[in-house]
């Protein structure tokens, strides 16, 4: 209900003996008021409805008159008591209760009007906060003690809350940091120092002028809860808006430190409650948003919460422990000490050949969806770590894998739903033929029985690959992985395996703006089944990646695989599509890579991806040579299609989708192509970009006329951009292909920033 000014005017005269004007102000659960006395005098009359109860208003009035004997007592309003001397005046509106309270008005300009707010404000908000808690350890009250949604030990709840954020990313992000609240925060929470706190001293709750704070109003989100969700409060909105939120935030935690010390659990869980309190306050304002407020209040910090949630996901959480630890005279969390030990103990311990990225080594030790953190506070943009299709550390994949492990896990012997549904959602998603699924671990492990089935349906032995192709790391796999045989240590060509030429239209015989391209090399295909044929021998398949990854991430000419599936199935062959890179939506205009050439495989091979880095992978195959390959022999893969990786994958079909992943890759591929461009157009090293969607190659030369490759210059290009915070790797057999495959959440921010570093290390050179 809504009072008139007449009303409230009517109600302060009968009360409280009081003639003044009447102006109203927002509120969130309370009517507030803006009296004036005819002399002039300001004070602020407050109505609340009976949600809350008398003794909830009794103690917002005890917790006051505690702090106005305090050492902060100035810094505080006073309850002006009605005629018969209470602070509190009940009054009934037809049969309903309402509690009046009128409080004498705080000078000063509200911090979120102030501008160019100095580091000594900052300071002096957390010496403030850090007093007035100080001065309140010996006060109670029983009705603080209540269950209170924006209580940031009650985060989790906001969960349900959710969906109502309609945009993906920002659900995404959310989602991330309450996935970390629960991880991280939760567990401990319950054991750090908890008391009655104010809760609420957000920008438009606290009043400054110049330096110094002045005062602090609303008591309504009091609460017995976790000490340090007060200081959490503070600095989230203390961030907001500055240019280095957490400088802000440690100047906030310095004085408040002076003020009444933090102990170190503390403070190594703000960072996380920060972040939950803005959680708590978008998904509370896209609620408000679906059920269609009119309340300006409810939304009033939705637009800079986001902004600092967005700035949050890029500050490394260990950088932001340390700075607290830093300002508040703990001991650091980052030193300066090198990987020398780690790297001694695991030359001894682990293969020598398990090779390690960067001159200068990382020790990551956490994700964020498109970022990862190392233990040096250093955050950087994650533009090649492909199996985290959907993500590093996805909420949805990661809560539902959560609660399937913490629910049952085992080998497919026994009958379970999720293998069923996940191959039903898994085949909805491909052409009719292909509906039989094997799933297994790896996609080499994948690789290996699409050959051992194609064999078994053809009964032939030979396989056709690409030249430069790498299919795993299984015996199988390597023996058709040019790429690996043909190179250092390798153990040669096997006679069974046939190399046709890689279908490059940058480097090889057939070039850009050749029509005939495609057919053209797919002749080569052809040659070698008629040299098999000579030989009185045929195909048992023909294998390749949809875009070639390792061959240089080249997409494959148009109308290629059309042409060679034509050759190796009138050749009695099978024809597999490898997608274990490209699949699920990559590549922006279709699903599947395969889709790009308008064919049908016989057998699609999948992995990385689609269990987002969990080890899953699967192989799709017909009816028919699924059946070919059911003669007796069992198949059993004693983790294949167990269900926590069925739910893992079915997590990633539905982010997918729900996200539209698909459309996004499409639309930021497309934006990070023709920014590459515009830079080849400066830089004549850069000589060709290309590939679909988030599957994005571009060749570097030392001189576009000879193609030599631009060695070293792109490896010193790669460890400047590492140096700016963007992780970027090589591919190709010349290895002078930059290679950008990133997690799908990559944005058209990171797009800029990429480009812009991009052409900075190339003005370098």
């Amino acid at each position: 209900m809504d009072f008139s000014e007449q009303q409230i005017k009517a109600w302060v005269k009968q009360y409280y003996g009081i003639d003044a004007s009447v102006k109203i102000l927002t509120g969130e659960y309370e009517f507030n008021y803006l009296l004036t006395t005819p002399n002039g005098a300001k004070c602020i009359f407050k109505v609340a409805s009976d949600e809350y109860s008398y003794a909830f208003f009794d103690a917002q009035v005890k917790m006051v008159e505690h702090l106005v004997k305090s050492a902060v007592a100035d810094k505080f309003f006073t309850y002006i008591p009605n005629t018969d001397g209470n602070a509190i005046t009940l009054v009934l509106v037809g049969s309903k209760c309402y509690y009046l309270r009128l409080l004498t008005f705080l000078d000063g300009e509200f911090w979120i009007a102030t501008k160019d707010r100095s580091d000594a404000l900052h300071l002096d908000l957390g010496s403030f906060l850090g007093k007035m808690d100080k001065a309140l350890q010996d006060f109670s009250h029983p009705a603080i003690h209540r269950y209170y949604l924006w209580d940031i030990s009650n985060a989790a709840d906001a969960n349900k809350k959710l969906s109502y954020i309609k945009n993906h990313e920002h659900r995404r992000i959310a989602g991330y940091f309450l996935l970390q609240f629960e991880t991280e925060v939760l567990p401990l929470i319950s054991s750090l120092p908890h008391a009655y706190v104010h809760h609420d001293a957000n920008d438009t709750n606290i009043l400054v002028d110049g330096d110094k704070v002045t005062g602090l109003i609303d008591f309504s989100d009091m609460v017995y809860t976790a000490l340090i969700n007060n200081v959490a409060v503070a600095c989230a909105y203390a961030m907001m808006d500055h240019e280095n939120p957490l400088y802000a935030a440690t100047l906030v935690v310095k004085g408040y430190h002076e003020a009444h010390p933090l102990t170190l659990p503390e403070l190594d869980v703000l960072y996380y409650l920060i972040a939950a309190r803005l959680c708590i306050s978008v998904t509370q304002s896209a609620y408000n948003g679906g059920i269609e407020t009119n309340n300006e209040h409810h939304f009033v910090s939705e637009k800079p919460a986001w902004a600092l949630l967005d700035k949050l996901i890029r500050i490394n959480p260990i950088k932001a422990q340390d700075s607290f630890r830093q300002v508040c005279g703990y001991e650091r969390l980052i030193d300066g000490n090198d990987y020398s030990s780690l790297l001694n103990e695991r030359k001894e311990l682990v293969g020598r050949n398990l090779s390690i990225s960067y001159k200068e080594k990382l020790k990551i030790v956490k994700g964020a969806l498109q970022y990862l953190y190392d233990d040096k506070g250093r955050t950087f943009v994650d533009c090649v770590n492909n199996p985290s299709h959907v993500g590093h550390c996805h909420p949805v994949v990661v809560k539902r894998m959560q609660k399937q492990i913490a629910t049952l896990n085992t080998n497919t012997r026994y009958l379970n739903d999720h293998i069923v549904e996940y191959a039903k959602r898994l085949t909805a998603t491909l052409p009719p033929s292909l509906s039989v699924c094997y799933f297994t671990n790896s996609g080499s492990e994948a690789n290996d029985l699409a050959i051992r089935m194609s064999r078994h349906f053809t009964k032939q032995k030979d396989i056709i690959v690409l030249d430069h192709a790498y299919h795993g790391t299984s015996t199988v796999a390597m023996e058709m992985s040019p790429y690996k045989f043909d190179s250092k240590g390798g153990f040669g060509q096997m006679p069974w395996i046939h190399k046709a030429i890689n279908p490059d239209m940058y480097r090889g015989p057939y070039k850009y703006g050749d029509a005939n391209a495609g057919k053209k090399y797919a002749d080569d295909v052809q040659r070698i089944i008629v040299a098999l044929k000579d030989e009185g021998k045929a195909p048992a398949v023909f294998i390749c990646e949809t875009l070639l990854g390792v061959g240089g991430q080249i997409p494959l000419p148009p109308d290629y695989l059309k042409q060679v599936y034509q050759h190796v199935k009138k050749a009695g062959g099978v024809c597999i599509a490898d997608e274990v890179q490209v699949g699920f939506g990559r590549v922006g205009d279709k699903f599947w890579g395969f889709e790009l050439q308008d064919v049908v495989p016989d057998i699609v091979v999948m992995g990385k991806p689609i269990g987002n880095g969990h080890p899953l992978a699967a192989v799709v195959v017909s009816r028919e040579i699924a059946d070919a390959f059911n003669n007796g022999m069992e198949y059993f893969n004693t983790f294949g299609g167990n269900p926590v990786s069925m739910v893992a994958g079915l997590a990633v079909l539905d982010v997918i989708e729900t996200e539209e992943m698909q459309q996004h890759a499409k639309e930021v591929g497309e934006y990070l192509m023709d920014g590459l461009r515009e830079l080849m157009k400066k830089h004549t090293i850069i000589s060709d970009v290309r590939g679909h969607g988030l599957f994005i190659g571009a060749e570097m030369v030392k001189d576009r006329l000879t193609m030599e490759p631009a060695l070293p210059e792109i490896d010193i290009v790669i460890e400047k951009m590492k140096s700016k915070g963007y992780l970027l790797s090589t591919d190709g057999p010349l290895h002078n292909v930059l290679k950008i495959k990133p997690p799908m959440p990559f944005n058209k921010r990171n797009a800029d920033e990429l480009l812009l570093y991009l052409d900075s290390a190339l003005l370098e050179l």
